[in-house]
């Protein structure tokens, strides 16, 4: 259970991406040779893509995919990098927060009114937007976990990617120094 947890957002990402693949590449095939439409695909397709997107949002903070301009914090010791990403993951927790309340209050407004799906006509409209407070709570929990990891003295920073250095350490690009 814990390697599923872990590896959550990532399975979810891939179920989602092979249904939209399946979904569009059946709508291809009804409306031109069957000539007919799957008036659904298309919601599907965009809910789906908003699910990838935001759970993508967290998967980046887990696996240090979100590019990082840390310019200015390389310039600083270990020691004092650790207190910068230490106010700066505090202030990614805060501001996820911030989004969770008011995801949460606008899927529950959603959820009071009783919208449905206008192509989807048995989804409640509530149900695709959960998206926003799941994935705010888990980028909270992952930036939690990266802020653990800078506090034990595992991480200097929040593990953001460095493209320079990674294009460097792919093309073995000699260090100049």
């Amino acid at each position: 259970m814990s390697k599923f947890f872990s590896k959550f957002e990532e399975y979810f990402i891939a179920f989602l991406m092979a249904a939209m693949t399946v979904v569009n590449f059946a709508n291809v095939f009804v409306r031109y040779v069957l000539k007919s439409n799957l008036h659904w695909a298309l919601e599907f397709t965009v809910i789906s893509f908003a699910w990838i997107i935001f759970l993508g949002a967290a998967w980046g903070i887990k696996s240090g995919a979100h590019i990082g301009v840390d310019t200015v914090l390389n310039l600083f010791s270990d020691k004092n990098k650790r207190i910068i990403s230490t106010f700066a993951a505090i202030l990614c927790i805060t501001y996820c927060i911030f989004i969770l309340i008011g995801s949460y209050t606008y899927v529950h407004k959603i959820y009071s009114v009783g919208i449905l799906s206008q192509d989807i006509k048995w989804l409640p409209q509530w149900v695709p937007r959960m998206v926003m407070p799941v994935s705010y709570g888990l980028m909270i929990y992952r930036f939690t976990e990266a802020l653990w990891k800078i506090l034990k003295g595992q991480k200097v920073n929040l593990g953001l990617a460095n493209e320079a250095k990674d294009a460097i350490e792919t093309f073995n690009i000699p260090n100049k120094k």
